[in-house]
């Protein structure tokens, strides 16, 4: 699904993350920041996160002479991404609106704080943001599930959320019951998405998350936004890190 600047655009560009779109609360929500890279690429794209990326802050595109973008700040790479293969990842289950919305009443830090309480995508704490509030699948509580229904408040097009949103929504899912049990959270250094059809507003649209594999201090976990129909809209792969201090 190709939205916004194409692999084909210009060299060079500026962007800026406003604060809304924060996901612990001094940067960027990953998923965000990675589909904002996205945006420079056609078709299915892999991103690497390499530092926090900060917001309300002018930051650079810059395109490399092997393809590859990179967004800068100053001297300093926040993230990088290319063109990927196709995804062939499918969810274990694919849950239905109703379990989805059962999951969000599951969720695992819903009477407590958590790093990520102020998250734009999955916050507890935020009444403007997309509201995934994610928990754990009952007939599978290796999975997660949340229930998003987009409304106009929400960044978009006249075909629905804009695509660095989409790739937020399947980020923070992907946070599988794997990682809820360590003391620090585990952070996003990796994603790979392919988006398939416009994310609409006003429908209801299911998120999931599965866990692949573990790896030391790395979860490899997988994502997919599906349609009321079970429809799969988005997928994605990730790699998310646990801090050194909390490795087992």
């Amino acid at each position: 699904m190709g939205r916004g600047p194409l692999a084909d655009d210009g060299g060079a560009g500026r962007v800026l993350i406003p604060r809304r779109f924060n996901g612990p609360p001094a940067s960027a929500n990953g998923g965000y920041a990675s589909g904002l890279v996205a945006r420079y690429i056609r078709g299915p794209a892999e991103v690497s996160l390499r530092s926090p990326p900060p917001l309300d802050t002018a930051l650079e595109i810059k395109r490399t002479e092997d393809g590859r973008i990179h967004l800068c700040h100053r001297e300093l790479l926040v993230a990088e991404g290319g063109p990927a293969d196709p995804l062939d990842v499918e969810p274990p289950v694919r849950p239905t609106v109703a379990e989805a919305r059962e999951a969000l009443r599951r969720h695992p830090w819903r009477s407590a704080r958590h790093p990520f309480s102020d998250c734009y995508v999955c916050g507890i704490g935020r009444h403007d943001g997309l509201g995934l509030h994610f928990g754990d699948l009952p007939r599978d509580p290796t999975m997660t599930a949340a229930l998003l229904v987009a409304d106009a408040t929400i960044p978009h097009d006249d075909r629905g959320i804009l695509p660095e949103i989409a790739w937020g929504a399947l980020d923070c899912p992907s946070y599988v019951p794997a990682l809820w049990s360590y003391d620090r959270p585990a952070l996003l250094a990796w994603m790979h998405a392919e988006l398939h059809e416009p994310i609409p507003l006003g429908e209801p649209i299911v998120a999931c998350g599965w866990p692949l594999e573990a790896e030391g201090r790395k979860q490899y976990t997988a994502s997919a936004l599906l349609a009321a129909d079970g429809r799969v809209l988005a997928r994605a792969r990730h790699i998310w890190v646990r801090p050194r201090a909390v490795a087992g």
